[in-house]
């Protein structure tokens, strides 16, 4: 057998630029640190989604900072579950936007008159609605539906996905909204993580490591200092608002039903539930881009059905403790990208404090006020990763293939296109009305359960794209080798390389597998 030959067999291997394994355990100090920056890496949109719903909603504004405290205390604790129980990837869970769509249009039902009530009968309404929506996705992912997708998931179909996980995110308003004047402080931002992650990682260790960090501290130690000298006033975006700081209770009480017992409504969960079919396309996504980031073997049917299960339980969580869900985030997958650590045990830290910074009103709030300038910096950074791996997939299909070239083009161009038509019809009320207007077909696709899983898929790039992309491929006639399945199967890890938590430490080979260990 030639080296080649030999290389050939031994599958995935970690890649050149990874610093630390998923399963390798940095320094303490060092872990800490680490799992700060994965935490910072996701306030951004972990702060949007809450405050979005809270101004929908119309909740006080004595209640916001607990409503905002209690996403990341069920953020750091589905991260803890799904690294722990699910399916082990270094991937941070929070607040979904693929959920946000039927959220707000369960809160503007409740606002219209469809159910009475306030602020609260909405967000106990939300609650029922995600709690039952996710038990579904519990039995999809434990009971082995969704994994029996992936025998039909090709390279060809996990390329545009991934990609349009970052693409679908450039027109983020802390990026592109047209109150985003600070255009100098994102530039700011953005250079230092360039020229720490790209030029200067090979000076010292630290920049390699750290870079998001650094690039986050320095620039809102800036926009601090110019918001106290009086060059960034209040309304500024780079503006800094110390003062909140100083207002927010110390504790927070955050518990189980905190805002009274779920309420549940047949069409609201109809309605979450193609936001959760989204986030599972999405989450599907991640699996395979962290993978891909590491060197692994390609996620097995046992750990997507695992990740899939737990979210479904972390989503049933999250409605018990009063949030918009939880989900796969792609932001941390990008800083894996930028500074090569994939260590769960990094990720788990990066847990512990988003629990903490829920609970200690101070902390969190602290955090909030990164001014949005800072936040677009930062995505444009990672969002940009997360499009180059997934466009590296591409490396294991034939590329002269016109079949294969029309898949990939096509799912990226409808996965861009869809979301923005449906931007432009408004609510997911405008479009069920210009669906009932169609002719013959109308009273059947402005019915609630078909229009509004129509808007929130389509309102979701990656779903979009990657469902288009999935029936195309296995429609279009091609052989395993054009496709990429062959040297895809070679790379996917088997179902017995996943081990569960319940394998490694309560199954009945457990004593076994520790004697093997040592």
């Amino acid at each position: 057998m030639t080296g080649d030959d030999a290389a050939a067999t031994e599958g995935p291997t970690r890649a050149d630029h990874i610093e630390y394994g998923i399963d390798e355990r940095p320094p303490t100090g060092e872990s800490v640190v680490l799992g700060i920056q994965h935490y910072l890496t996701m306030v951004g949109a972990n702060v949007a989604v809450p405050l979005l719903l809270a101004e929908a909603m119309g909740m006080p504004g004595d209640v916001r900072a607990r409503f905002i405290g209690t996403f990341f205390v069920v953020s750091g604790i589905a991260t803890l579950a799904q690294t722990t129980f699910g399916n082990r990837y270094p991937i941070v869970q929070g607040a979904p936007f693929s959920m946000l769509a039927p959220a707000l249009a369960i809160v503007g039902a409740v606002a219209g008159g469809a159910v009475a009530g306030d602020w609260q009968t909405a967000l106990l309404q939300l609650q029922g609605a995600i709690i039952v929506a996710a038990t579904v996705q519990v039995v999809l992912g434990y009971f082995g539906l969704v994994g029996k997708l992936r025998r039909f998931l090709s390279p060809v179909v996990i390329a545009p996905t991934i990609a349009l996980i970052g693409l679908s995110l450039f027109n983020a308003p802390q990026i592109t909204a047209p109150s985003q004047t600070s255009v100098g402080l994102l530039l700011f931002t953005l250079g230092l993580i360039l020229l720490f992650s790209q030029y200067l990682d090979v000076k010292h260790r630290a920049f390699k490591l750290y870079p998001v960090i650094l690039a986050i501290v320095i620039a809102w130690l800036v926009a601090a200092a110019l918001t106290v000298g009086g060059v960034f006033p209040d309304g500024h975006p780079g503006y800094v608002p110390l003062e909140d700081v100083a207002e927010t209770p110390f504790l927070l009480p955050i518990y189980p039903f905190q805002w009274g017992v779920p309420e549940f409504t047949t069409a609201f969960a109809i309605g979450m539930f193609a936001g959760v079919l989204a986030s599972i396309v999405e989450s599907i996504g991640d699996y395979y881009a962290v993978a891909n980031l590491t060197g692994s073997g390609a996620p097995s049917e046992r750990r997507i059905n695992h990740g899939i299960g737990m979210e479904g339980l972390m989503n049933v969580f999250s409605g018990i403790m009063g949030t918009g869900g939880s989900t796969s985030y792609s932001e941390n997958i990008g800083a894996i990208g930028l500074t090569g650590v994939a260590s769960r045990y990094v990720v788990q830290i990066g847990a512990v404090v988003m629990i903490v910074a829920g609970f200690v009103g101070y902390f969190g709030q602290l955090i909030a006020t990164l001014p949005n300038p800072i936040v677009g910096g930062l995505f444009v950074a990672m969002f940009s990763q997360i499009v180059a791996v997934g466009l590296r997939t591409l490396r294991h299909v034939d590329l002269e293939s016109s079949r294969n070239v029309f898949v990939v083009g096509f799912a990226l161009f409808v996965g861009l296109a869809v979301p923005q038509y449906m931007a432009n019809v408004g609510d997911v009320a405008a479009f069920r009305s210009a669906m009932e207007g169609v002719a013959v077909v109308g009273p059947v696709l402005g019915s609630r359960l078909v229009a509004d899983t129509v808007y929130v898929v389509g309102s979701t790039g990656m779903a979009v794209g990657g469902l288009s992309a999935l029936v195309l491929d296995n429609t279009i006639p091609g052989s395993r080798e054009e496709r990429g399945l062959a040297e895809w199967d070679r790379l996917t890890e088997a179902d017995g390389e996943f081990e569960s938590f319940w394998d490694r430490w309560v199954g009945p080979d457990r004593t076994q597998r520790a004697s093997r260990d040592d």
